[in-house]
């Protein structure tokens, strides 16, 4: 089968990868052309923007991923006719469409587990536009234009998750240096966050299990989560250090968001780190996933640090 990713960011890595584990056959699509990849995959360069591209793009696809991710300031300009593209390319080639969502459509949970079944509510202008792209998605897949299996997936971390990750650079290179960790908002809540091999399998197995169509999906998140803090500590302890954490106020990110765009967007999804955060990914076991538990996967990532 060839399947087609839209994105060679860090998930679209991940996800490629689960799929030359599978043995299929990869494409990859991003604007240069150009990416760190194995010889066998091929990467197209272009605007994903202009359909015409993206359905050339996806010629010949069985599967087509969105992961694609705009600057975070720029969502609500760039992240709509991302996706259209996308859909547009899926639909001229009679693919299915695999979604790498997230958890902003949400809102806030007050708390409580999220699961599939929670209500729609966002209370971020990103996690609105999450919401409409979301409602556009199921709109096509409800007339029949294309096929749809989408996956949602927690803040990110592990091998190759860089500057992105809120456990990435920011975590991992401090930590072996002996530095301070800020981390957001309050570090002794807990908070799912999602492996990025894991996301990765997620979503190589939305796009190939029949019983994974016309449905969102929880990516799988480790079962028993743990606080930011335990999660830090445990890379200090890796690295021979003693830990040295601290959280950022919201205060804080605003100051720094007077010059930072991508700061100044981190305001307003602070929710996530002022009330304990927790995924439930139970259901997507059914389709034969498990999450790597925080432990190992904080090994394997400190691993690819070192």
């Amino acid at each position: 089968m060839k399947h087609v990713i839209f994105g060679t960011g860090a998930i679209g890595r991940a996800t490629a990868a689960a799929l030359l584990r599978r043995g299929e056959r990869v494409t990859m699509v991003n604007r240069s052309g150009i990416a760190q990849m194995p010889d066998s995959v091929e990467v197209i360069g272009g605007d994903v923007r202009d359909a015409d591209f993206a359905r050339r793009a996806a010629r010949g696809a069985h599967v087509v991923y969105q992961t694609l991710n705009p600057p975070y300031h720029r969502w609500a300009e760039e992240f709509p006719a991302l996706q259209d593209g996308v859909i547009a390319a899926a639909e001229a080639s009679g693919a299915r469409f695999v979604n790498m969502d997230n958890l902003y459509s949400y809102g806030t949970s007050g708390g409580r587990p999220i699961t599939e079944s929670n209500p729609i509510a966002p209370n971020s202008r990103k996690g609105a536009v999450r919401a409409r792209m979301e409602e556009q998605l199921w709109a096509a897949h409800a007339a029949g234009r294309i096929q749809v299996a989408s996956g949602r997936a927690s803040d990110y971390y592990g091998p190759g998750a860089g500057a992105q990750s809120a456990l990435g650079d920011r975590l991992f290179l401090p930590a072996i240096a002996g530095k301070r960790v800020r981390l957001l908002g309050n570090p002794d809540l807990l908070h799912s966050y999602t492996f990025l091999p894991d996301i990765g399998e997620g979503l190589a197995v939305l796009g190939l299990h029949p019983d994974a169509l016309g449905s969102t999906w929880h990516l799988p998140n480790d079962p028993v989560p743990q606080t930011s803090r335990a999660m830090v500590e445990t890379v200090f302890r890796l690295a021979g250090r003693s830990p040295r954490i601290s959280g950022t106020p919201t205060i804080v990110l605003r100051l720094l968001g007077l010059v930072d765009p991508t700061v100044r967007e981190l305001v307003e999804m602070q929710y996530e780190f002022t009330e304990p955060f927790v995924v439930d990914s139970s259901r997507i076991v059914g389709l034969g996933l498990r999450a790597t538990p925080i432990d190992e996967a904080l090994d394997t990532t400190f691993a690819s640090y070192r």
